[in-house]
């Protein structure tokens, strides 16, 4: 028997998975609303997501896991590929996301924050960065793993907590809390228009694009059924495993809302940068409390966490991709390995989508528009994802009913339905609002908005079904 795991232990690994700092301005620039944004996203999404991949992890262990092998047995291969492909190409478009934080972060290092909002100088950092790791990754480096190990603690978990505390002093220290006091913005015809922040918990909806960001946000709840598959290493699965989900779901929660309280609390709901905001709180608390020589070293630190996330993942998702490859799902070419055995032809074709997708930055005005889109199509690809996740979850309690679970989401089927239905419901309507561009961004052409994001979802969904109706016998001989 396998060496078990704790409730703790597991709990902590779904909150390294989850958490990042890159989502709180997103969810500042919403005031005290993003209570609101991140009640919604726990609800609604975070303890479904949990729950169903924790039975359907449990259920097929033995096959290794995952949303190839669960949607796979309920809907059949084209499916099954159909999801592993959305898993994988959504975090091909995350990556120039996470490393336009990166960038921003690494303005302030340099002491030339203004950089922060410079497209042409954020896609190069997102070039460089990303083909060095990509590199590294071919060469079968260890460097990855030393990055990623010191980059979540020193490049998230301890900004995290430093944002956090001093955000607390700065609201006992009297100091103005933005969000409860937030500044009117211009209309386009020169007259006060509502403000971009307001202190309610409600949002202040005038149309789905009022509530645009909620897609986004949901994003950064994405990724809990990762660790599903550890369902098993549990003592008790069927009792354990929604206690991990809960403390998971507790801490994501209290990170997430303190940490984007405190950058709304310093940084008005205006001026806040979706790419450069927590270095904007930073610099405001480091320079209040007479310690700005310390802004450099976290910017250095912020960015040195956000470069280790994408280390840690250019190679992760990919081999996943590569076992298909070998199976004959995809075409052969795609299961070439080099000579350290990594997956060099699908590393090289996610690095030039990626370089593709970075061009955005250079041709749109503004990077807080130009890393949102970015983040819209991230999160549509990711929730067709969890669609077809839910829906096998629901068709394999219906025709499998006797499968062996070792956590099964309580009520029967009827539960199954309430819980997977109620998924299903927030990432439909998350789905909806991602195609609407938001209000508080000036995003100039909707038109050109819309067609981006809508574009992305139909050539990066409609390319599995061409491929798998491309299919051919030997792929799979092939692929050995």
């Amino acid at each position: 028997m396998g060496k078990k795991i704790s409730v703790f232990t597991l709990s902590m690994m779904t909150v390294a998975a989850v958490v990042s700092l890159r989502g709180l301005p997103m969810m500042a620039k919403e005031g005290l609303s993003l209570i609101f944004y991140i009640l919604f996203s726990t609800i609604l999404f975070l303890i479904p997501a949990s729950l169903v991949a924790a039975e359907l992890g449990g259920a097929f262990s033995d096959k290794g896991g995952g949303v190839y092998t669960w949607v796979t047995e309920a809907f059949g291969s084209r499916w099954g590929f159909t999801a592993i492909w959305l898993q994988w190409i959504q975090n091909v478009v995350w990556y120039p996301t996470v490393l336009g934080f990166a960038a921003s972060c690494l303005a302030y290092c340099f002491m030339r924050p203004a950089l922060a909002e410079n497209g042409v100088y954020t896609g190069a950092v997102i070039l460089v960065c990303y083909w060095l790791a990509t590199g590294l990754t071919l060469a079968g480096s260890n460097v990855s793993s030393f990055i990623t190990k010191y980059g979540v603690l020193c490049g998230t978990v301890l900004p995290g907590v430093v944002i956090i505390v001093l955000g607390l002093l700065w609201i006992d220290q009297g100091n103005p809390i933005a969000f409860l006091d937030p500044a009117p913005l211009a209309g386009a015809a020169g007259h006060v228009a509502h403000s971009g922040a307001h202190a309610r918990l409600f949002p202040h909806i005038t149309g789905l694009g009022s509530v645009a960001f909620l897609a986004g946000i949901i994003l950064l709840f994405a990724g809990v059924e990762v660790h599903a598959v550890h369902a098993n290493e549990l003592k008790d699965p069927a009792r354990q495993f929604p206690e991990c989900m809960f403390l998971a779901a507790a801490v994501i929660f209290l990170l997430f809302m303190l940490g984007s309280l405190a950058v709304a609390a310093v940084v008005p709901a205006a001026d806040i940068s979706l790419t450069a905001g927590l270095m904007q709180a930073f610099e405001r608390l480091f320079n209040t409390f007479g310690i700005g020589f310390l802004t450099p070293v976290m910017g250095l630190l912020a960015a040195f966490g956000s470069i280790g996330g994408v280390m840690s993942w250019v190679g992760g998702p990919s081999r996943g991709l590569l076992e298909t490859a070998r199976q004959g799902e995809i075409p052969p070419f795609m299961a070439k390995v080099n000579r350290n055995g990594v997956q060099q032809n699908i590393l090289l074709i996610q690095a030039v989508i990626v370089s593709l997708l970075a061009a955005l930055y250079f041709i749109m005005d503004n990077v807080s528009v130009a890393f949102f889109v970015l983040s819209a199509m991230t999160v549509t690809l990711y929730l067709v994802m969890y669609i077809l996740m839910y829906a096998a979850a629901i068709r394999l309690r219906r025709t499998r009913p006797d499968l062996p679970r070792s956590y099964k989401v309580p009520g029967g089927l009827p539960g199954m339905w309430l819980v997977a239905g109620t998924g299903l419901l927030g990432v439909l309507f998350s789905l909806v609002v991602g195609f609407f561009p938001p209000t508080n961004l000036p995003v100039g052409n909707p038109t050109l908005y819309v067609g981006l994001v809508a574009g992305g979802m139909v050539v990066f969904v409609g390319l599995p079904l061409v491929i798998n109706a491309s299919k051919k016998p030997g792929w799979r001989q092939a692929g050995k």
